[in-house]
Formats: C-alpha cells, structure tokens, sequence
C-alpha cells in the first residue's frame, strides 16, 4: 500500500479487478507513475472466486466471433496486441501450474490466488501504487485537460483515468453501476444491459413439468433461434442451469422457447425402430435409461400415450418418443437476474471508444476497459482474455 500523501499521478486507475490491474502493470511498465484504486479489502475479488476457486484465466480458441457487441470488429484490435498467448506466457514466467479442461478452458492446477498474486508482484515491479478500501465517488474534468478523483474526503489528481470497475453482475462482489453512471455524466451512450451467462428460471408449468429433477445434469444441444451450444444443462430448483444454459442465456430474448436435444449424438428413430425389430418384447423406457436418468427419462416421456412393448409401438408412437427426448421445448419466464449472471450484456457503447487505445473519442484520457465496455465473450475463460487484453491496450497509451 503506497502512502497516500501523493496526490497527483499521470494515471489513475478505477478498479482492481482484472482489466484494471492489468492496465495498471502495462501503464507502470511505461514508466508512468500510476494509482490503483479497489474499493474493497483486496484486488481481483472476481479473480479468486472465479472458476470454482481455479480461475477459468483465459481461452485457447479465443477469436472475435466468440464475442457479442455493437460492432463485431471493435474488439478485433485489443484481441491482436494482445492475444491470449502473451498471458500464458505471463502465467508460465511465474511457474503456474494449469491445464486445459476442456474446450479451450485454461484453470490453474492449484489456486486462483496464484493468478491475484501474479498480478500483484507484477503492479509492485512496475511502481504501480495500490490503494484498497479506497472507492471512487466523482470524477471530475479539468480544463485544459487533467481530472480530479474524489476518494471519501481525499482527492487525487491524474493527467489519465481509466474505469474498470466492471459491470452489474454478482452484487456480492461489489458490482455496481459506477462506470455506467461516469460514462453517463461525460456524455457517452450506453447499450442496453440485462444479465449474461445466467441461469434460467421456470414458469408454474415448467416448474411442474420437471418437478423433482434438481441435481440431474445431462449433455444437450441447447437451441434458439440459429445459434446452438453442446454443453450440459443442470436442473435446479427454480428452472436450468448448466453450461448449455448460461452459454445460450446470452442470445435468448424474453418469451422465446428454448429448444433441447438430450441424445445430440443419436438417431434415436433409427435405434428405436432397430429395436422393434431385435428386441420386441424390450421396454422404451428400460432401453432409454442406457443414456439418461431414469428420473429424467420418466419426466421427458410424462406425456407421451403408454409405452407397450417395442413389438407394439407404432412408428407414430416412436416418432413421438423420439421428439420427446430430442427436441424438448422450454419457456423461461425470465433469468436469475444479475445475482448469478457472470457478466453484464452491454455497457459503455462501443461507438465511443478507440477500439485501438480504448480512450474515450469526445474525452481526451478518459479510458474504459473490461466488462464496463460492450464487449462480451462467451463462457470459458473469454471474458477474463476481454480484461487482460483492453487492459493491456489501454495500459500501452495512457
């Protein structure tokens, strides 16, 4: 913790999470003399719970289309300075253990603390002053240039600001709208903002339709509209959760279905029908419990006309069996909300900012970065390369 006699700095940086510390090592490197502002105890709150304590840091097949924004080439620039290949040579430098887990996902093999630490060491070599319990309430522009930042009672003065202090999502954390309401008093526009990466919850029929299902997990192809995602749903008590869920929850629009395939590597007609004539006096449901939960299999099939024995099934009947199990039709009546969202759809819209240097067009030094800004990456550790690489831009021209 630097001493908090100095009060003017070329850079101040607004929030310790990952973008901020990121932009803070890369301006300190540069030889400026730079202020990290985190309003709680610690910094990279985010970091440490992320990927169930492992921290999900960043992914292999990072690329453009794996992000949604206004424009879908402003996130092309930061992404090309700073692929993910530069992290994973920083996490590599400091001996961190990791592996992939799966589709791309890189986890440390130990501890998310491992990466807050990293990031830390890298502030101190780089003279970065790291100020904790310390939250902006106002950021106020000078003319010709330079703001004022007003800490509680303190007031630190900066030729740059850059806001990374995130989005709306995981209240708990400290998510709060202090860069929307900042964008909002410089004048910039804001894109719309719901909940991304969240799970799911169920309207009265759902709810009874697949009562009793909390805990059951199944691979899916989940579907709406034209997009798709094979992952995992996970039944909760209040509606789905899962990979699939939070994966698709970002391109779902309010009262649209969502459709889902639990056998995506079957021709379940074909095999039904193979059955028939192999095994006629098998059981459906007994041949169905092969694949998934007998819980699950009893609910999905609830609704179709009493199975008799494969001797006896029809082909309208196997039919009806078939879309049962492969093209299962749900209506969310809405999301968890920002509580269990990962991240925030929308934000600081895109048509303010140099997508080369993430300034601000109509305020020379102000910067946003990270999940403030409308940029947002899939599940998987693509949200944690957004930070790493708008921080790293930023850092390189504050």
């Amino acid at each position: 913790m630097t001493e908090r006699a100095v009060k003017n700095f070329e850079v101040v940086v607004i929030g310790g999470g990952a973008a901020g510390l990121m932009c803070a090592i890369e301006a300190g490197k540069r030889g400026k003399t730079v202020l990290l502002l985190e309003k709680s105890d610690k910094v990279g709150k985010k970091i440490l719970i992320s990927g169930g304590g492992r921290c999900n840091f960043t992914n292999l097949f990072t690329a453009p289309d794996r992000y949604l924004s206004e424009n879908k080439h402003f996130h092309k620039s930061a992404f090309k300075q700073y692929p993910q290949q530069r992290f994973i040579d920083l996490v590599e430098k400091y001996g961190i253990a990791y592996h992939e887990k799966k589709l791309g996902q890189l986890f440390c093999d130990n501890t998310a603390s491992q990466i807050t630490e990293m990031l830390l060491q890298e502030c101190d070599a780089a003279n970065v002053a790291v100020w904790c319990d310390a939250g902006a309430d106002r950021i106020e522009r000078h003319a010709p240039k330079g703001f004022s930042i007003r800490i509680g009672t303190e007031q630190v003065n900066a030729s740059s600001v850059v806001i990374a202090t995130g989005g709306l999502s995981i209240p708990k954390m400290g998510a709060n709208d202090f860069a929307h309401r900042m964008a909002s008093s410089f004048g910039l526009s804001l894109t719309p903002m719901k909940p991304g990466l969240v799970p799911f919850t169920f309207d009265v029929p759902d709810m009874q339709r697949f009562a009793g299902l909390s805990g059951v997990s199944a691979d899916v192809i989940a579907k709406t509209g034209k997009t798709s995602f094979r992952e995992n749903v996970l039944f909760t008590h209040r509606g789905v959760s899962g990979p699939a869920i939070l994966q698709i929850s970002s391109f779902w629009e309010n009262g649209k279905a969502i459709h889902l395939d639990f056998l995506p590597d079957e021709d379940l007609l074909s095999q039904l029908k193979s059955q028939r004539q192999e095994n006629p006096k098998g059981s459906v449901i007994k041949f169905m419990n092969r694949y998934l939960a007998s819980r699950l299999v009893e609910k999905l099939l609830e609704k179709t006309p009493p199975l008799p024995e494969f001797g006896n099934c029809s082909d309208r009947l196997l039919s009806q069996v078939t879309a049962a199990i492969k093209d299962v039709s749900i209506t969310p009546n809405g999301t968890e909300g920002y509580r269990k969202a990962e991240v925030t759809l929308g934000g600081v819209s895109t048509a303010c900012l140099n997508s080369k240097t993430m300034e601000t067009k109509e305020v020379p030094g102000l910067y946003f970065v990270g999940e403030a800004v409308d940029v947002t990456g899939f599940l998987g550790g693509y949200n944690f390369q957004w930070a790493w690489s708008s921080g790293y831009v930023a850092g390189q021209n504050v």
